[in-house]
């Protein structure tokens, strides 16, 4: 799906830059800017790229119409206005596709153009990046924890309303189940699920008090025996006893959305086997994060609900990326200030493998130059996405994306799959010029 007109979605600098250098000409210049991340949210691992086909698709409305421009004259010359007029992005991106790994360093997008139309892209590009590979970096965790366990995110009501359509994508993209969220289904092809919360159960209630089985029977009718009914609005001993008594032994699940999940998922786990519903799937909810999933996997858990920490990043809501000007005609320049140092030259990166397919390290290198003599396979990691400002034909669906992503965790170090702190799951190595 098509976003609607993107070009308001950025700083003011940007513009501003734009006006100056139109003024003494660089704005003309050749250049290449990078997006990187010096270094993981702490804690981390690894990291997952998403965001890629969002950011491509709302490039191809960064465009200024009448109304955007009627923003932005307030505080830029008629000069700077006329070519803001015409403004399309006519250079190349190269990247890492969706679904890839990245670590330290990593040019996980390569924009090349004149620096007025590449500059005017940083905001846009790292908003969207960002937010979509702190999403999915988290969730890949979640999934490792859970192992063979479906998630379904329902995080919405939780984030930003637009926040929560990406999300659903960048969780989907790293192997969550479904999303609870419409849009996301809608616009993106996530599959969706959802049946009810406490208070439909609650509107149940009667003079004569809580009517928890005609709650209950309500559902079924309309949804079938297969649905999941919420058991734990009043006492879920009680909840679990009536729901197998309204649906039968053939209920499709039950969820828990409160207490202490593993002890009442083995309670309930004994209550419905000695019922009958030994087929009956046991769905927890309730702020769980990759931490609390993992803690429950000896449990009797058949799926798990994540909202709050997933759509917040599990503690790192941003990637913490950046948008640096490594090139300006064919000469590297880079930052120099302390603790933000960049390197400069526009680079390329492949990863080595043992032959198990166990990746070893990430290499980077002066793009333009020969590939490094290597003693392992390696394989590129950056692919064409926009060439002469057009999107290019054939790049992966949000499916095989998702399934990239699920080799590639599987091609990790075993200790990188860890949720404890340490070091990066391979270590990444600069070639210089």
């Amino acid at each position: 799906m098509t976003a609607s007109n993107t070009a308001l979605l950025t700083d003011q600098y940007e513009l501003t830059m734009v006006a100056a250098a139109l003024a003494d000409q660089s704005a003309h210049r050749t250049c290449t800017f990078e997006v990187f991340a010096r270094r993981l949210p702490d804690g981390r691992r690894y990291g997952v790229v998403a965001g890629t086909g969002r950011l491509i698709d709302q490039l191809t409305n960064f465009t200024f119409g009448p109304e955007q421009l009627a923003v932005v004259e307030k505080f830029l010359d008629d000069e700077t206005l006329s070519w803001l007029a015409d403004y399309r992005f006519s250079g190349d991106i190269d990247g890492y596709a969706e679904g890839e790994l990245y670590f330290p360093g990593s040019p996980i997008l390569t924009v090349r153009g004149t620096f007025a139309e590449a500059v005017m892209l940083e905001t846009l590009a790292l908003s969207v990046l960002n937010h979509d590979s702190a999403i999915a970096s988290a969730a890949a965790r979640m999934v490792t924890a859970a192992g063979s366990r479906p998630i379904i995110e329902m995080g919405s009501r939780r984030t930003h309303e637009e926040a929560a359509v990406a999300a659903s994508r960048a969780a989907y993209l790293a192997g969550l189940s479904a999303t609870s969220n419409l849009e996301a289904a809608h616009r993106h092809g996530v599959p969706s699920a959802g049946t009810s919360a406490h208070s439909f159960t609650l509107v149940h209630t009667t003079a004569d008090g809580p009517d928890e089985k005609t709650a209950f029977a309500a559902q079924i009718a309309k949804l079938g025996v297969g649905t999941t009914l919420l058991v734990d609005t009043y006492d879920i001993t009680q909840g679990v006893a009536n729901a197998i008594e309204v649906a039968g032994p053939q209920l499709g699940g039950v969820r828990i959305d409160s207490g202490d999940l593993g002890v009442l998922a083995r309670q309930v786990r004994k209550q419905l086997d000695d019922l009958g519903a030994t087929g009956t799937r046991i769905v927890v909810s309730g702020d769980l994060d990759e931490y609390a999933i993992a803690s429950l996997r000896a449990e009797p858990v058949d799926v798990y609900g994540v909202g709050t920490s997933l759509v917040t990043g599990s503690g790192a809501p941003t990637a913490g990326m950046v948008y640096k000007l490594v090139e300006v005609d064919g000469l590297p320049v880079a930052k120099r200030a302390s603790h933000k140092e960049s390197r400069g030259g526009a680079k390329t990166a492949v990863r080595t493998a043992k032959q198990s397919g166990t990746i070893v390290e990430e290499v980077i290198y002066p793009s333009g130059g020969s590939e490094p003599t290597l003693d392992l396979p390696a394989r590129p990691l950056q692919i064409p996405l926009v060439r002469g400002g057009k999107p290019v034909e054939g790049l992966p669906s949000l499916t095989q994306s998702r399934d990239h992503l699920a080799a590639g965790l599987v091609s990790l170090p075993w200790e990188g799959l860890g949720l404890s702190h340490g070091d990066p799951a391979i270590p990444t190595r600069f070639i210089a010029p």
